[in-house]
């Protein structure tokens, strides 16, 4: 008799309240600080053909050509089949180092090969950062608002987390030289500080070459470590570049990382890690046990990709959609939210960071956006301390203009419907904002120029 021929009855259903009693203690305590991400949350429900989306930080895949991508997975097919189904070197082939070099150059920076680590996307890039520096209840100093996904991967090695507020300048130095001098005293010296320097997830802000030059100073001054996040450096949609840190520092205190996914594409899922020699040989170490090797077919795609066109051209065909789509939203958010509602203004990357009135809850918000059909990202899941609950990050680079606009009527309906019952339960209008003092520990993001401002400071421009 087989297996098939087995009468198979009734499965029993599981209990979920017994299954947790059996497993729980068998976690270890790093899971019981382990959050999901608030996208990876939503991906279901925003991939419904209904939903306007302006909730995932997506790169329009769309846009990049079927030929050429036909063209490269064939050159692999015939040129290097065996390779690219093998396994790799783990710190990456040479010819993606090489690749990786490239797009760095084109960013102002000159790389050293042989301080450069492929990974598995920037995210990994991360994970090792955390696995290989952070021991539980380690220091770590990062923006608030700061990227949810970074916060994760800190926050899963158990590092106490502190937030130092941003503005329209990026990082603010100043208090984070006061909490560096507070934590000092109290004989806590953080392990390293993330940032996110250039067109920020999730508030689009970018810090000035000012900041950027004194943050360097203060990483030489206390021989502290910087772990600088680039992925939005080159979708630049006004004004001029700016060096990055790791240009500045020259490489002794900054580390960096760059990834493939915003210029490139996500699902190859090859990003890269620049740091000195000592750092990448345990960031080796910690590769080795995660995966070995990044995919061989992946590295040789970019490889084949870099050879077959110019993904410079690729690079400015995205930042030219990108900025009609982000001009679409900033359009359509100064005609549909209303005036108690404030939002920054990007000059690239993917992202704007709208504030609402304290009495909103976004999180609360956004299931009655849904059943709109349309969603955004809570902002509370870019703090670790309860910040955050009014505001919201929009993406728009992964809607159409026309959808962009539908997306943010039907939110600011949902905000102004907000607005006017807090003003029908209290019997007063929603208050004016005002600037936030500065907390002990980084207070919340200063609040950006209302619109009036902007269309001066735009008119002088």
């Amino acid at each position: 008799m087989t297996i098939d021929d087995r009468k198979r009855g009734p499965v029993p259903p599981r209990s979920t309240s017994r299954d947790l009693e059996r497993y729980a203690g068998l976690f270890a305590a790093r899971t019981r600080v382990m959050n999901s991400s608030a996208m990876r949350d939503m991906m279901a429900i925003t991939a419904r053909p209904e939903v306007i989306s302006l909730a995932g930080g997506l790169p329009d895949t769309s846009s990049f050509p079927p030929a050429t991508f036909a063209a490269v997975t064939a050159r692999i097919a015939h040129e290097s089949s065996a390779k690219a189904l093998q396994y790799g070197p783990t710190e990456g082939l040479d010819e993606t180092i090489d690749c990786i070099v490239e797009v760095m150059a084109e960013e102002g920076i000159k790389a050293d090969p042989g301080d450069v680590m492929v990974t598995t996307g920037g995210q990994q890039a991360l994970d090792l950062m955390a696995k290989i520096l952070i021991d539980p209840g380690d220091v770590i100093v990062a923006e608030a608002p700061s990227y949810p996904g970074a916060l994760n991967a800190f926050s899963a090695y158990q590092a106490d987390v502190v937030q130092v507020e941003t503005d329209d300048d990026g990082l603010r130095i100043d208090l984070l030289e006061e909490l560096l001098d507070r934590l000092e005293g109290e004989g806590r010296r953080p392990k390293f500080i993330y940032t996110v320097p250039t067109f920020q997830n999730p508030a689009g802000v970018t810090m000035s070459v000012p900041r950027r030059r004194r943050l360097v100073d203060v990483a030489r001054e206390r021989e502290m470590l910087v772990v600088e996040d680039n992925p939005y450096a080159l979708l630049r949609y006004e004004g001029e570049p700016l060096p990055s840190l790791l240009e500045l520092d020259g490489g002794e205190y900054v580390m960096y990382i760059g990834t493939f996914s915003k210029i490139l594409s996500p699902g190859i899922r090859l990003g890269w890690i620049v740091a000195p020699p000592p750092v990448l040989e345990k960031v080796n170490l910690g590769k080795q046990a995660a995966d070995l090797c990044t995919s061989t077919l992946s590295q040789l795609m970019v490889q084949a990709y870099f050879e077959e066109s110019r993904w410079q051209d690729y690079v400015a065909s995205l930042t030219d959609i990108y900025r009609d789509r982000r001009d679409a939203m900033l359009g359509a958010l100064e005609e549909f939210f209303p005036p108690e509602a404030e939002w920054t203004h990007p000059g690239g990357g993917l992202f704007i960071w709208a504030t609402l009135p304290d009495f909103v809850d976004t999180t609360a918000l956004l299931a009655r956006a849904l059943r709109e059909n349309v969603a955004f990202v809570p902002g509370e899941g870019a703090f670790l301390d309860g910040r955050g609950h009014n505001a919201m990050r929009l993406n728009f680079s992964a809607s159409r203009e026309d959808e962009i606009r539908e997306g943010i009527r039907r939110i600011g309906e949902v905000v102004k419907e907000q607005v006017a019952l807090y003003g029908t339960l209290t019997g007063r209008p929603a208050p004016k904002k005002e600037p936030a003092a500065p907390e002990e520990e980084g207070g919340r993001v200063l609040r950006l120029p209302q619109r009036a401002q902007r269309r001066d400071r735009a008119e002088e421009s």
